[in-house]
């Protein structure tokens, strides 16, 4: 069967356990956002009644639910930002997001195992882009890791799944999650700090705050600033990746493919090796 006819439900069984994480780390963080934004001034309560140590207590909550994948981040990052202002609040969050993503890398590598990669392997697309990824080295996959991790849209337990079950290396994806995930914490962590030294819930915070003007023009504004920030990171990437995916590795004993640009190309009916192409 050729690549383009593999048919999904084939592909979903054997993904094996991998899709079925990927379903639930799709589903569980939008449900339980919405408890969790819900009920946030019983659970600021709860976090301000232990001092000095509740800053480390959501923390810990944080690094387990995020790394679980059952937390979205962006609720985190509110509470945070709420109960403890921006001063803790978001180095709280980030300390959360880089435990976080260990957790999930460790649970994405034992899950997945060897079933992502063999499916790389039999897809030239795929093969490309893994290598792309992690096939120049270490700054060259940081900085990609930094560019995926930017855009606001990025879903942070899925991208765990996807960056461990692709062979990147644990340092270069811990460093550029933490680098990657600071623009949108400390949007997130501000916007909810400002409003939390207003009102005691969400609730109380559209009745009580600066009124329903205010209030909308500061979501628009925060989902522009994010918007433009992750269409930067996104036209920054494309442009990084640009060409990568092309370069497909020969099969094995066959004539190696000629690289953009090399000035030859396959089939071309040249038996002399690739020059490169004159200088103009």
């Amino acid at each position: 069967m050729s690549e383009s006819n593999t048919k999904p439900k084939s592909l979903f069984t054997r993904l094996g356990p991998t899709g079925l994480l990927g379903l639930l780390w799709t589903a569980a963080p939008a449900i339980c956002g919405i408890l969790l934004l819900a009920h946030i001034g019983e659970l600021s309560d709860l976090l301000r009644a232990q001092g000095e140590g509740g800053v480390l207590i959501y923390s810990l909550a944080f690094i387990i639910s995020a790394g679980l994948g059952l937390l979205p981040t962006y609720s985190q990052s509110i509470l945070g930002g709420w109960v403890f202002g921006f001063a803790l609040g978001f180095p709280a969050a980030l300390l959360g997001f880089v435990g976080g993503s260990l957790i999930g890398y460790v649970i994405a590598k034992t899950v997945s195992r060897h079933r992502v990669q063999d499916l790389i392997e039999e897809n030239a697309k795929a093969r490309a882009m893994r290598n792309a990824l992690i096939g120049h080295g270490f700054w060259r996959t940081l900085g990609l890791i930094i560019l995926i991790r930017v855009p606001p849209n990025s879903p942070f337990a899925l991208t765990n799944l996807v960056l461990a079950s692709c062979g990147v290396k644990p340092l270069p994806y811990v460093v550029g999650t933490a680098i990657g995930m600071v623009p949108r914490t400390a949007i997130a962590v501000a916007m909810a700090a400002a409003a939390g030294a207003r009102a005691a819930d969400i609730g109380a915070f559209i009745k009580e705050g600066p009124g329903p003007y205010v209030l909308v023009g500061g979501l628009l504004a925060t989902f522009v600033m994010l918007g433009v920030i992750g269409a930067i990171a996104n036209k920054a990437l494309a442009r990084a990746t640009r060409g990568k995916e092309a370069v497909v590795a020969a099969p094995a004993g066959s004539a190696a493919v000629a690289t953009s640009g090399s000035g030859c190309t396959p089939g071309s009916g040249s038996t002399g090796p690739c020059e490169p192409p004159p200088n103009p």
